[in-house]
């Protein structure tokens, strides 16, 4: 036996125990910058006003998504921090050595998506600033975006091609300033908000989101299904990284500090940001009569040079942490995965900027043609059942044993070689419960009468990542105990 240079470099190598150095706080700004991001504002925002509940409500279904993330994401994040291996290496344990490049590579895809979205979104802040220090606002349009816009994406894109380029060191430093720095700002722009809209805004907000009528996929559903289905589409956001959070697991200490960094990072960011864009929110509503979705439009409308420049800075920095934490580590490794002996972390990374700045570049004027909802659900749906294979194939089928070596190894009598390289159980299992899953998001790709189960049930596939998480883990157990 021995590590195949097909499965195995420096980056995709356990990580040694001189190396995990990171604590709780380390894996709390990692949520910090998760959450906090001008997509998780726009996403949030948008749930409080299309669901057609009360604020309140939808408050309570993003907290509580927020401790099922958690539960979700210890599961998968105590084998990294146990041997010290990345998302891609512990799918080979249910996929096979090889077959876990399907799934590796389908994170990569999602995550290369999300990058070109939210180096868009960050691009917003620094326009932002551009225009509320120059007072130039615009340019010619191309592809929907301004030349004030494009320099902004531009840089933004550069910016981060450096961040990564100097290493995870860089990157978890920025990290934990970028965290603390946004929860300062959006505290002073919930201050400023409030003041504005005067001290009855918190009997108002109530009152302000019941009495919007559901749209955006949330007609036909009654108070429960508008409940559950705010709950799964915030879980279908965190989705990504629910499924590789041991990219960053395998660099903590001990499974007690994870554990510490989720319940306080995880769960008190969901609650302090849910917080704020509830009450943002209910502020610009009473305001200026209209919900404004995005943060840096709200911000120009305060018209505050002083509030303008640090909320763009606070913007920029967060939006450009969630895309090293969700969109640039993982299909760094994704990448390197598919060909270890000549894809390492930094090529990987810039293989994903590339592919990331042409969806950005494409956003305003063909993605978000899509719509919101549809976008985060459909992406959900492709990764959900992955993550119900593994975590089942793990505690269940394997009762938490790994043969670490046997991962490094493409021998044919290794324990995850299975056939040629392949568990053809684990990527059936993929196929059946992934068709299923966005099949609830898109109905008319369904047969046997599930088209219109789907469609009749409303909530425009919001349901779609418990789904197929779900489906994934029974089929699987399913066909592996036969």
């Amino acid at each position: 036996m021995g590590n195949s240079s097909k499965l195995h470099n420096s980056d995709l190598a356990p990580t040694p125990e001189d190396k995990k150095n990171w604590g709780w706080f380390e894996i709390f700004n990692v949520w910090a910058n998760d959450v906090q991001s001008l997509f998780g504002y726009t996403l949030a925002a948008s749930l409080f006003l299309y669901s057609g509940l009360n604020g309140w409500a939808v408050f309570a279904a993003l907290i509580l998504a927020g401790f099922f993330i958690m539960w979700l994401v210890n599961l998968s994040g105590k084998p990294s921090v146990e041997h010290g291996i990345p998302y891609p290496v512990f799918a080979r344990v249910s996929m096979g050595v090889f077959g876990a490049n399907f799934p590796a590579m389908a994170r990569g895809l999602v995550a290369m998506f999300w990058y070109g979205a939210q180096t868009y979104a960050a691009s917003t802040a620094v326009a932002l600033l551009i225009t509320g220090v120059t007072g130039i606002s615009g340019g010619a349009m191309f592809l929907g975006m301004t030349g004030v816009m494009w320099i902004s994406f531009i840089f933004v894109s550069v910016f981060q091609i450096y961040l990564f380029w100097q290493g995870v060191d860089l990157i978890k430093r920025f990290l934990n300033f970028a965290g603390p720095a946004v929860y300062a700002v959006m505290i002073i722009l919930t201050i400023a908000i409030w003041f504005k809209a005067g001290g009855g805004l918190l009997a108002e907000v109530g009152s302000v989101f019941s009495s919007g009528a559901r749209s955006g996929g949330f007609e036909g559903l009654g108070t429960f299904g508008a409940f559950v289905a705010v709950f799964s589409i915030m879980v279908g956001y965190f989705a990504a990284v629910v499924i590789n959070f041991g990219d960053f697991a395998r660099f903590v200490k001990n499974e007690d500090e994870m554990k510490k960094g989720n319940l306080w990072g995880l769960v008190g960011n969901v609650v302090f940001f849910s917080f704020i864009t509830l009450m943002i929110t209910g502020g610009t509503i009473s305001i200026f009569g209209e919900y404004i979705a995005e943060p840096t439009a709200m911000v120009a409308k305060v018209d505050n040079m002083f509030l303008t420049i640090i909320a763009a800075f606070a913007f920029f920095a967060a939006t450009v942490g969630i895309n090293m934490v969700a969109n640039f580590i993982p299909p760094a490794y994704d990448l390197a995965n598919l060909m270890p002996s000549k894809i390492n972390f930094k090529i990987g990374g810039l293989i994903t900027a590339g592919f990331g700045f042409v969806i950005g570049g494409l956003w305003v004027s063909v993605i978000t043609q899509m719509g919101l909802f549809p976008f985060v659900n459909t992406l959900g749906a492709i990764l959900a059942p992955v993550f119900g294979i593994m975590i089942v194939d793990y505690y269940i089928i394997k009762k938490q044993e790994i043969d670490i070596d046997a991962l490094f190894d493409d021998s044919p009598e290794a324990a995850y070689h299975y056939n040629g390289g392949f568990n053809y159980k684990a990527i059936l299992a993929w196929i059946i419960s992934g068709y299923v899953a966005v099949g609830t998001v898109w109905p008319n790709i369904l047969i046997l009468g599930l088209d219109d189960f789907f469609a009749n049930l409303g909530g425009g596939g919001g349901y779609a990542w418990i789904i197929g998480a779900s489906l994934g883990a029974i089929v699987h157990l399913a066909i592996s105990k036969r």
